[in-house]
């Protein structure tokens, strides 16, 4: 599933390209999953309206949209799932299998929603009647230490489990909690209420750190994942410990190990992780 430097780089990519564009047409296809509400009311909602933002919120994909003037009044937010794609092309390029989504835009261009397994979802929200979009959890490119080490107080559960806590941060997910936990020197394992206030302080570094360089690479493409032009990233390069069981650890030589940790696959090194 992309997680917060991938959904941040299509977020980025897609409102370089829309924003200040209009929707004048959209098609659906005919699958229910990827719809949150119905697919007609989503339809009369955005055509006509124009795009004045496209970010990131969590793990999901948000676009300000406005009938008339600069202040949104709806919201069309895009749950990528585990194989989604959003991408911006022409009407002229050809349609992949599994296009959930065309919305035809006045410049000329095309945003598509693409998503092979509908585990990708799709939401419209009039403002004027539903609150607008917001994520659970505090955002972990910007948390300060204190709100960060109170997030984890008295926790009894995994450092890694609580990382991937949405309810606590939004956007963490496997791949960048245990490279964060490599780079702070953390043990998934660790009880997150056990931890020092110093540990703490060197894992939201670490965090903020990892996700920055992934957005600046461009995201993870370890499976499905591309870009909103369809291009793969390649933080991925940069992985030391995700995905690496039985190789050498590029700090110490020791293996890399793999555990399951909150039902998920988790690796580290079990000399530079204590």
């Amino acid at each position: 599933m992309p997680e917060l430097p991938e959904v941040e780089t299509i977020a980025r990519g897609v409102n370089a390209r829309v924003h200040g564009d209009c929707i004048v047409e959209v098609w659906f296809a005919s699958h229910r999953e990827p719809f949150k509400n119905p697919a007609r009311s989503q339809a009369v909602g955005l055509e006509g309206r124009t795009i004045l933002e496209v970010r990131r919120t969590g793990k999901h994909i948000v676009c300000q949209l406005a009938s008339t003037g600069a202040d949104p009044d709806a919201q069309w937010i895009v749950h990528l799932g585990m194989t989604g794609r959003l991408l911006v092309t022409t009407p002229e390029a050809p349609v992949e299998g599994h296009t959930h989504a065309r919305l035809r835009l006045k410049s000329g261009r095309e945003l598509r929603f693409v998503d092979p397994r509908r585990f990708g979802r799709l939401e419209f929200r009039e403002l004027k009647r539903e609150k607008a979009f917001a994520a659970q959890g505090l955002e972990p490119l910007t948390i300060g230490a204190s709100e960060f080490a109170s997030l984890f107080r008295r926790r009894r559960l995994s450092i890694k489990a609580a990382l991937l806590n949405q309810g606590l941060l939004s956007g963490v997910g496997n791949i960048y909690a245990d490279e964060s936990l490599f780079r702070a020197g953390i043990r998934p394992r660790k009880n997150a209420g056990r931890l020092t206030r110093l540990e703490l302080e060197r894992l939201r570094v670490a965090l903020r750190s990892v996700l920055e360089d992934a957005i600046r690479l461009g995201g993870s493409s370890v499976s499905d994942y591309v870009g909103a032009e369809g291009v793969r990233g390649f933080f991925q390069l940069e992985h030391r410990v995700y995905q690496r069981t039985g190789d050498p650890c590029l700090s110490c030589g020791g293996l890399i190990r793999r555990v399951v940790v909150a039902g998920r696959s988790t690796h580290y090194c079990p000399h530079c992780q204590k």
